[in-house]
């Protein structure tokens, strides 16, 4: 076994070994302590997976195959059916395990400090390792039924940590409330899953093969064969997204969740739909994404501008952010849509900044409402006057996410709008100005959050609140700040490693 397939091993192992332990370990603190442990040494293994990486990334080429892994492994699974455990990752999915990675750290690390109440902390964290390992598993399978069983792993445990952990008490509505977010969010995906696995099911009858390096460019596929895999996979993927109009189960769940599911959900979760609109259905079958490209573009910029007009009538602080993520994946879907090596770099680098900086909000929206306990914009005015700092990284997480350059929120909406302009024709300028606009909405409602939560008179909620923040929040919170800076300021953190594989990419879909 070669370092990298070792690597690749160990990203997982280390996840799935540390719910393991804090599983066994009885009591609660060193449980905890354990799980953080095993989600930095993750971190560390997944930042690791760069070594060595020259001579095969280098090695694209406009002939397929047209993913070419960094690294690769490749073994028999179950022979008789011909299924392979198959994993590998390349500039594409490098990225989005690295975030995955950081902020399971973060969330675990945070829940030393301060564990909502609910549950046992370590069981809180035990399942927010098993989530860790079906995201990273989604981002590193090559192999679509392993892809598949990964994609579910994350349904149950997110399940339970809305229901256990989430909500606003442990009254009967509170209870009642968190239980109805969290069945709306396992039906919605149970939908998108039963999709999914009727798209594979349709992709490996046609092709003989689950192997995704084999199949991407639609390779042993039909147009026809491709129309109906595109269709299927891509309303999956839509629901995980969530793109409207498929969004709605998000703002409850966001809502309901506890701070570290929010981050989760929204940092990474989310992220398992586009990548696979990317690596599986626009590289699966590229003649149903040339032909659906212009319905994608609509639905897009639709998700645009709805989004951004529902954040500006919102009233509750956790539901505005979860609502802005639908905005700011429709400028991802954009990307993606316009099938072009700039818009696919503009979704790829979106992925990251929203991971980045929804993550960053979720945790101040979180130790917000922990302090003042409410959610609500008209009790939260005046707390620059209060807590100085609070609001100061409040302010900066929310001028990252409208797109400020410089900040890591810029680049994947400026470049969206760009490749859609770059594709031309009436259809595509329209769709551009009007996701321009729509980012012009998406600054009037941070702008009007920051001034009601910010500015005015302190009110009641917010008067008694103490101005320092717990190194806990500093440590939870620093790493996020310093990456909206780093790849805003330098976006080929992202884009550059991302490079050779979107060309390849676009090759085939030409």
């Amino acid at each position: 076994m070669s370092f990298g397939e070792f690597l690749l091993v160990v990203v997982l192992a280390l996840p799935a070994l540390g719910a393991l332990a804090v599983a066994a370990i009885p009591r609660d603190l060193p449980a905890r302590v354990a799980g953080t442990v095993a989600a930095a040494l993750t971190l560390v293994a997944a930042l690791a997976l760069t070594v060595d990486r020259a001579g095969s990334w280098t090695a694209y080429s406009a002939t397929p195959p047209a993913v070419r892994p960094w690294h690769a492994l490749d073994a028999a699974w179950v022979p008789g059916l011909d299924l392979r455990f198959h994993l590998g990752v390349d500039g594409i999915s490098w990225p989005l395990v690295v975030l995955t990675a950081l902020l399971t750290l973060l969330c675990c690390g945070y829940t030393c400090w301060r564990v909502p109440a609910g549950g046992s902390g370590r069981a809180l964290v035990a399942l927010l390792l098993v989530v860790e390992v079906g995201i990273l598993g989604t981002f590193l399978a090559l192999d679509l039924v392993l892809f598949f069983l990964f994609f579910e792993i994350v349904l149950l445990p997110m399940y339970a940590i809305i229901v256990g952990w989430g909500g606003d008490g442990t009254d009967p509505a509170a209870v009642a409330a968190r239980r109805r977010a969290a069945r709306k969010f396992a039906l919605y995906t149970l939908f998108g899953s039963v999709l999914l696995l009727v798209g594979v099911y349709v992709v490996v009858a046609a092709a003989g093969t689950a192997d995704i390096v084999a199949l991407t460019g639609g390779t042993g596929l039909s147009r026809g064969t491709q129309l109906a895999a595109f269709t299927l996979l891509a309303v999956a993927f839509a629901v995980k997204s969530p793109l409207w109009p498929l969004h709605s189960w998000l703002p409850d769940a966001h809502t309901q969740a506890p701070t570290v599911g929010s981050v989760l959900l929204a940092g990474v979760l989310l992220k398992m739909g586009t990548y696979g609109l990317i690596r599986v259905a626009v590289g699966v079958a590229p003649e149903g994404a040339r032909w659906a490209a212009p319905v994608l573009g609509v639905l897009a910029v639709a998700a645009i501008l709805i989004g951004s007009l529902v954040c500006l009538a919102q009233t509750e602080l956790k539901r505005l952010i979860a609502y802005s993520s639908v905005g700011h994946m429709g400028f991802v879907l954009l990307g993606i849509a316009t099938l072009t090596a700039t818009g696919i770099q503009a979704a790829l680098i979106g992925n990251v900044a929203h991971g980045i900086i929804t993550g960053l909000l979720f945790f101040l929206a979180g130790a917000i409402k922990d302090r003042t306990h409410t959610g609500s914009l008209r009790e939260l005015s005046g707390l620059r006057e209060t807590a100085p700092r609070l609001s100061g990284l409040l302010a900066f997480a929310a001028v990252a996410s409208l797109g400020l350059p410089g900040l890591a929120g810029f680049w994947g909406e400026a470049f969206a709008v760009v490749a859609a302009v770059e594709v031309g024709g009436a259809l595509w300028i329209t769709l551009a100005v009007l996701a321009a606009f729509g980012g012009a909405l998406t600054a009037a409602y941070l702008l009007r959050l920051l001034r009601q939560v910010t500015h005015g008179p302190a009110t009641p909620a917010v008067a008694g609140l103490k101005p320092g923040l717990a190194g806990a929040e500093v440590a939870a919170w620093a790493p996020l700040v310093l990456l909206a800076l780093a790849v805003g300021l330098a976006p080929t953190l992202v884009l550059g490693v991302a490079e050779a594989p979107v060309t390849a990419l676009v090759e085939v879909l030409r």
